[in-house]
């Protein structure tokens, strides 16, 4: 990509003098980076604030941060690379490939898919929680009752639940015989040629010394502060503290290297995935798995799902397409009513986002750290400090 400022689209607010350092100091531990780009390939970035508190390195777009549930999208990539191999279906029941039966116990005879779990349509719920360590199964797992939403059969309602991630993780690694990681290595960030990676596992040396540490709003840790070295344990540890991999078995639990929100990528990276989809998967995906993406899938009509309180109203597989209009939905914060697909990303006093206006060919990538997770909203249901970045 060439790196010119660009004039129009977004307002690309953002990208003048003065603009990142209106949103990011209040909070002294706070890092704001914003890219601006379009389908010509060029773009814009500005950054303001501190990576890593403890050194004061100033934060800059070529430094990766956990991008929290935009990497639900990254996994669909992924799935999608898959498919047009004939590796995957988006429409067959994934039992056939995880090689045990996966149901929800109030609906027996209801087999659960690719597209549904993509969707968030699968009937899931995080109940049991979505975070299964080493030596556990996602199998045992999906055991406790609380895994499922027993009210509802699956691809009739739409619930966002981070436990669908783990189990598609779990499918493609089955279907391949690979880890999860180094499957999306392979599949996504080596042809896309960005430095990128799952839970650290595959970044370069050079990434992970640039890595964004995640603090509150007082400096207390809460991710990633590496201290330039690559973790010994990218997992969360079995429950005697062990950390052996070697003799993980893919497919038995792919929640491990986080595929709902552990991707590490830079801005300027992820710009690179917004361009790719902008121009209709440029090589790397077909248009027609880019129009499979975005769906929709699923469209709020007042009893089909749960909105969040408006934040979700339209979705593909792992899509959000903004702004929906229609009572109880409030998925518009650039405040202009204006189509606009992608994902946004909370973990850990982040808040990021990857939105693009196919219209106008142009999209933003983002994130803002050190945002209390008890942020209030704005004028939508996305908090002040996003509507800060992006209504401008």
């Amino acid at each position: 990509m060439t790196r010119r400022f660009i004039a129009a689209g977004f307002g690309l607010l953002a990208l003048l003098p003065g603009c990142v350092a209106s949103i990011a100091p209040r909070s002294s531990y706070r890092a704001t980076v914003i890219v601006s780009f379009a389908a010509d390939g060029s773009e814009s970035a500005r950054a303001a604030g501190i990576a890593d508190p403890a050194t004061r390195r100033r934060v800059t777009a070529d430094d990766p941060v956990r991008i929290a549930s935009i990497s639900k999208l990254v996994t669909a990539l992924g799935v999608m690379r898959l498919t047009e191999a004939g590796t995957l279906s988006l429409d067959r029941d994934v039992s056939d490939w995880l090689g045990w039966r996966l149901r929800n116990p109030a609906f027996p005879d209801a087999p659960v898919t690719l597209r549904m779990l993509l969707s968030h349509r699968s009937s899931l719920t995080d109940g049991a929680d979505y975070v299964v360590p080493l030596g556990e199964t996602l199998e045992q797992r999906l055991r406790d009752p609380r895994a499922w939403d027993t009210e509802h059969r699956p691809g009739s309602y739409f619930r966002y639940t981070n436990l669908n991630f783990p189990v598609v993780a779990s499918v493609m690694e089955k279907a391949t015989g690979e880890r999860f990681d180094r499957l999306m290595a392979r599949l996504v960030f080596a042809p896309l040629k960005i430095d990128a990676c799952m839970n650290w596992t595959s970044c370069s040396d050079a990434a992970i010394s640039r890595a964004v540490v995640l603090n509150d709003a007082e400096g207390n840790v809460r991710r990633d502060d590496l201290k330039g070295i690559r973790p010994t344990c990218p997992v969360v540890p079995a429950a005697d503290g062990s950390c052996e991999l070697s003799a993980y078995q893919p497919g038995t639990n792919g929640a491990l290297f986080s595929p709902q929100g552990g991707v590490r990528i830079s801005m300027h990276d992820l710009g690179r995935i917004g361009t790719m989809i902008l121009r209709g998967g440029d090589g790397f995906l077909s248009a027609q798995s880019i129009a499979a993406l975005i769906g929709p899938e699923w469209r709020f009509d007042g009893t089909n799902g749960d909105t969040e309180k408006g934040f979700n109203c339209t979705y593909g597989l792992a899509v959000q397409t903004l702004s929906t209009a229609r009572p109880g939905c409030k998925d518009d914060p650039f405040g202009d009513g204006k189509p606009r697909i992608g994902h946004a990303g909370e973990a850990y006093g982040l808040r990021s986002g990857l939105w693009l206006d196919r219209d106008r060919k142009r999209g933003i990538a983002f994130f803002t750290t050190a945002i209390p997770d008890d942020a209030s909203s704005g004028r939508s249901a996305f908090t002040t400090a996003e509507e800060a970045i992006l209504r401008r």
